[in-house]
């Protein structure tokens, strides 16, 4: 009986450790934080949703458009919470706060406001994943949510990853707000 009563600690000990999902990976930590904001076109028309999840190593976006026409779309990260129809101006530049030019493709390039094109299908709706390595949302020494804010924007044409300061992407189209360091998070 001393031997079962001695394991016994040994064994709950041993549930203590990493939790395991199916074919032995360990589970990921949840987001620290995650915001989101609905997508609205220049007559307040819905364009669909954005959302930002901080993680350990940078952000994941997801972008979700919906009534525009089959194409391709460039997709940004702004420097300003505001989302003033009809042309979204007052969104501001890119986030930059490295101060490099714009895309992927650029050899001076990219910042983190950069973010790939978004496809859409015939019936007008499209989704993008993204993770922005090293981008962080409410901390860190250049946050995206500082006290202006930012805002995520759709772009009338394609993205071509290289030509700052918009990769020739056109008119600002879709527009999203993500408030300043007292914004809403879930």
């Amino acid at each position: 009986m001393r031997t079962v009563v001695a394991l016994l600690p040994l064994i709950v000990l041993a549930g203590c450790g990493p939790q395991k999902e199916s074919l032995g990976r360990t589970r990921a930590a949840p987001p620290a934080l995650t915001i989101s904001t609905l997508l609205t076109g220049p007559a307040g028309e819905p364009r669909g949703t954005a959302r930002l999840s901080q993680l350990t190593d940078g952000v994941e976006v997801t972008v979700t458009v919906q009534g525009l026409p089959p194409g391709t779309f460039g997709v940004h990260l702004h420097a300003v919470g505001k989302c003033e129809a009809p042309g979204f101006t007052t969104a501001g530049p890119h986030f930059n706060p490295g101060i490099k030019q714009h895309g992927r493709d650029n050899p001076s390039g990219a910042h983190m406001g950069d973010l790939p094109n978004v496809d859409t299908s015939g019936d007008g709706t499209g989704r993008m994943d993204f993770v922005v390595p090293g981008l962080r949302l409410a901390d860190g020494p250049t946050p995206l949510l500082d006290t202006d804010g930012a805002a995520i924007l759709v772009h009338a044409g394609e993205d071509d990853y290289k030509t700052d300061p918009s990769g020739n992407s056109g008119a600002r189209i879709a527009c999203g707000s993500f408030g300043g360091r007292a914004a809403s998070t879930k």
